[in-house]
């Protein structure tokens, strides 16, 4: 009995808590080794996320993205594909938001509901033709979302500075019929930039669950990504699960787009590179082990980390970039399944002695 307790699977969970303190170790290491105090620094990290109301409601604000970027990765992955186009689907989702927003002139409900639905729909239709080339061609879904990243940017610069700003860098401010912003919910928090993005996040994460574990549809969606050619003898569309498989990860994408123009920038300006926040979608899914729950947990930890990585180097004069050297360290302990190679060594150890 207690062999086979040893040989039970490493929880998911204690994976990523176990790797989440090994990337604030590598942290605190590389903090002492350029002469900083790591522990002051942590404390000024998260108390700066908790302190004050509006400290509290701008996490939260950066937390809304990474949960939908987050979503659309993991999705993704339990559907057997690798949806890194992320990036690209959250632009052109803030593409199509604001040109909604700019150039359509509808009452106040309206006018933001069509707008937030016009960013996922761009998301999804950005993810449609690296599902299809997969689908009919059996092109690898990374190239080709790699390479969408770059046009999706390119294009939503060349439509900022031809079209939406007439020679600006950037976009007029939407229209508050448009915005995500609720005064009585940002009054909560001191009248920090939290929108009801928040609320279509929660709600992403329920479909999410929803779709892949209740539904038929769901079930084929995971069977057609774990095994194919199974699948497919089992009667179930391949190639029309993997397009559909695509098209609901890019609408997640977009709709964080959607959301954080609408609700926190309200105006699109011209990048001068990436966003990043569809790349830390992929790193929480990896955190959250692609499950809903886990993607909520993963995206506040990277939130908190993000935001208190800001005020961080303002209160103890550590650079930012240091945050991210903790992000990088904590998806290389997940991706190296380094808990889960302890943990078997242990109890390859444990069941000899017993032995």
């Amino acid at each position: 009995m207690q062999v086979q307790q040893r040989q039970m699977r490493q929880s998911p969970l204690l994976t990523s808590i176990v790797s989440v303190i090994l990337g604030m170790l590598v942290g605190a290491v590389m903090m002492l080794v350029a002469g900083y105090n790591p522990i002051q620094a942590y404390i000024a990290l998260f108390t700066s996320a908790f302190l004050m109301p509006y400290d509290i409601g701008e996490t939260i604000r950066t937390i809304t993205p990474l949960i939908l970027t987050g979503l659309s990765v993991g999705l993704a992955f339990r559907t057997g594909l690798f949806n890194i186009g992320v990036e690209g689907q959250f632009i052109i989702g803030q593409l199509m938001s604001v040109i909604v927003a700019l150039k359509l002139d509808l009452p106040p409900v309206v006018h933001v509901i069509v707008a937030v639905i016009a960013g996922a729909v761009g998301g999804a239709l950005w993810a449609f033709l690296p599902g299809f080339l997969k689908a009919t061609r059996g092109v690898h879904e990374v190239i080709t979302t790699i390479m969408l990243n770059f046009i999706a940017l390119y294009l939503a610069n060349t439509l900022v500075r031809n079209w939406l700003s007439a020679g600006s860098d950037s976009t007029e401010k939407i229209p508050e019929s448009a915005s995500l912003r609720w005064d009585v919910l940002s009054s909560l928090f001191g009248n920090a930039r939290i929108h009801l993005g928040l609320f279509l996040a929660l709600a992403a994460a329920f479909v999410m669950y929803y779709l892949l574990w209740r539904t038929t549809w769901g079930f084929e969606l995971r069977s057609v990504g774990f095994n194919p050619q199974a699948s497919e003898y089992a009667g179930m569309s391949v190639k029309k699960n993997l397009v559909m498989s695509m098209m609901i990860s890019g609408c997640f994408a977009g709709l964080g787009g959607a959301t954080e123009l609408l609700g926190t920038a309200e105006y699109l300006s011209i990048h001068g590179s990436h966003t990043g926040i569809g790349f830390d979608g992929i790193a929480v899914a990896l955190l959250g082990a692609n499950s809903p729950v886990g993607i909520l947990l993963a995206a506040s930890l990277f939130g908190i980390l993000t935001y208190g990585g800001s005020v961080m180097q303002f209160e103890a004069s550590v650079p930012y970039e240091v945050i991210r050297i903790v992000f990088a360290a904590i998806i290389f302990f997940v991706a190296a399944n380094i808990v889960r190679w302890a943990g078997t060594k242990f109890r390859k150890k444990a069941v000899t002695k017993d032995a």
